[in-house]
């Protein structure tokens, strides 16, 4: 029996790099005791991609594509060698639960074998299928996920599986410094409260270095997986002198660390950045001091856990081309009155970034931004996100879309080609939620039942802009809906009996409501503008080549 299939697996190593293969140059170890290892190569021309999976067992094996790491909405494929001969099929997931048999065998088996305790399978697929029940591969990042087994007969994997974020179609193997130099950023011990929801923050003093330096990899250090929802490591303003511990978001000098330096959520893996840029860190001009925060999750209400997470961040003193920026965009968490009805299937809500104002705050012309990646940050409910990039009040591009975002698997989308904000360009941030299942209304905020929409923005070069949220003008809303004060308004949609059409009203009314823009920095500037969301496009949908027939490969 084939029972639940794939699920997270947070270690992340380095590929191997290419090899001399010529048929399959391509070479990434999956799996970080190098039990896991995958060889591919693929042709433009016949539109055709082969794997080829060694793993050490004698058992099961497993390799599959998925949409966001997890099991649900995954393309499969399971053989071995058995004592019948080998076994080989096509299956797809449609959530953590028994794969299920492709009704179309899209992958061909080329060859199987069983020799030194491992097994070796090789196979091809067309590029770009037309089977519906099948993930086409494109020039983007995706999550490959594995499996396997002691014996043949397939079952739960245990702990002998995970995923890795691989480009099929733009493989560029990274090399590490030859110093390997790292930090680490952690909580030490701390006794995590019986609450729900808790932000703990710790300022911590950065050990002196010789000058600036670039850090290219961010490893997630995490005690307990149960209760580490997510973290964040901020840079600190000159003002803050003196370590420090406490609740986040109390007061004191250390809410002013507010520069994202290192970004890291649920599911979420390593990350490490191009060879020609780094985040920059050391030096007289840059900061001494670094705020971690991390967020609990403690559904349980337990007692007496203590945790040590953090961040491991590595660091070289071979300065990179460009200096790396991270800008956090998306809807305000502290929109206050913003509420996302109960019974919803699917409600959207919207964020803007007008880069038109970062000259507000900036005593420089703004350059073009060169965005290598994004991670898309959302609560329970959120089921879709997608950040559109307009210019002159038309969408150009997508900077990223996530059609399958899943709650348990949030990690940084690296962009398959550079994409570039010129200045004056807008950012809309859309998240998409599913309340089919609440009865009161869900609203921003810091714990997990509340609602959060946010686009972590990884681009180059660095300039001093660290937030740039929105929310609707609220005052707007209140009077459009005759009320006299927010807590009027609350009061109104708390008690209101929602259905379809009344939903659409709210999305519909909420997106039409002007947007009252922030942008900000670690210095305290920051500017306040109006604006309006725009329209996006529909998401762009990936057609099938072929099905090889008409190449001649099959027979």
């Amino acid at each position: 029996m084939i029972h639940i299939f794939f699920s997270l697996l947070l270690a992340w190593t380095p590929g191997t790099g290419a090899q001399q293969d010529t048929l399959m140059p391509f070479m990434a170890q999956l799996d970080p005791e190098n039990n896991v290892n995958l060889k591919w190569g693929f042709s433009d021309v016949q539109d055709t991609i082969t794997f080829q999976l060694t793993v050490k067992t004698t058992g099961w094996v497993g390799f599959g594509l998925s949409p966001n790491g997890g099991m649900a909405g995954a393309d499969i494929v399971i053989g071995g060698v058995g004592q019948d001969g080998n076994y080989f099929k096509d299956y797809h997931a449609t959530g953590n639960s028994f794969p299920l048999v492709d009704e179309k065998q899209s992958y061909t088996l080329l060859s199987l074998t069983e020799a030194d305790g491992q097994t070796t399978m090789t196979f091809w697929r067309s590029i770009q299928s037309c089977d519906q029940e099948d993930i086409h591969i494109t020039d983007s990042p995706v999550k490959l996920i594995y499996a396997y087994g002691k014996t043949d007969g397939i079952g739960y994997h245990s702990r002998t599986r995970g995923t890795k974020e691989v480009n099929l179609l733009k493989f560029m193997p990274r090399s590490s410094p030859r110093d390997g130099n790292y930090l680490d950023f952690v909580m030490d011990n701390f006794i995590v409260p019986a609450e729900h929801t808790y932000y703990n923050c710790k300022v911590m003093k950065m050990p002196k270095l010789n000058g600036k330096h670039h850090m290219y990899r961010v490893e997630p250090v995490i005690k307990n997986l149960d209760l580490v929802h997510h973290m964040l490591l901020y840079s600190c303003p000159l003002s803050v002198v003196q370590i420090n511990e406490q609740q986040c978001y109390t007061g004191g000098p250390w809410a002013d660390c507010f520069k994202v330096v290192a970004v890291w959520a649920v599911g979420g893996l390593a990350f490490e950045l191009p060879e020609n840029a780094g985040i920059p860190i050391g030096g007289q001009d840059y900061d001494e001091f670094y705020r971690l925060e991390i967020h609990y999750n403690n559904l349980a209400q337990e007692t007496g856990r203590r945790d040590s997470s953090g961040m491991r961040l590595y660091y070289t003193d071979q300065l990179r081309q460009h200096d790396v920026g991270i800008i956090d965009a998306g809807l305000m968490v502290s929109s206050w009155g913003y509420a996302i009805p109960p019974t919803a299937s699917a409600f959207r809500s919207y964020g803007l970034c007008n880069t038109s104002h970062f000259s507000d705050i900036l005593p420089d012309p703004v350059p073009d931004l060169s965005v290598i990646s994004i991670l898309l940050h959302t609560h329970l409910a959120g089921r879709k996100v997608r950040v559109g990039l307009f210019r002159n009040g038309t969408q150009i591009d997508f900077l990223a879309v996530d059609e399958n975002y899943n709650f348990e698997m949030q990690g940084f989308i690296n962009l398959a080609t550079i994409k570039t904000i010129k200045p004056g360009d807008e950012i809309v941030v859309e998240c998409t939620y599913n309340t089919a299942t609440r009865e009161g209304i869900t609203q921003l905020g810091l714990a997990t039942t509340d609602e959060m929409c946010l686009a972590f923005i990884i681009y180059y070069p660095a300039i001093s802009v660290d937030h740039c949220w929105s929310q609707p003008n609220m005052h707007a809303y209140t009077a459009m809906m005759g009320k006299t004060d927010y807590q009027g308004i609350v009061e109104m949609l708390k008690t209101k009996a929602w259905d379809q059409v009344s939903i659409a009203v709210h999305e519909a009314t909420m997106k039409k409501v002007p947007q009252i823009g922030v942008i900000s920095n670690e210095h305290n500037n920051y500017t306040l503008y109006e604006g309006n969301i725009l329209n996006m496009m529909a998401t762009p949908s990936v057609s099938c080549r072929s099905d090889l027939t008409d190449l001649g490969l099959k027979s």
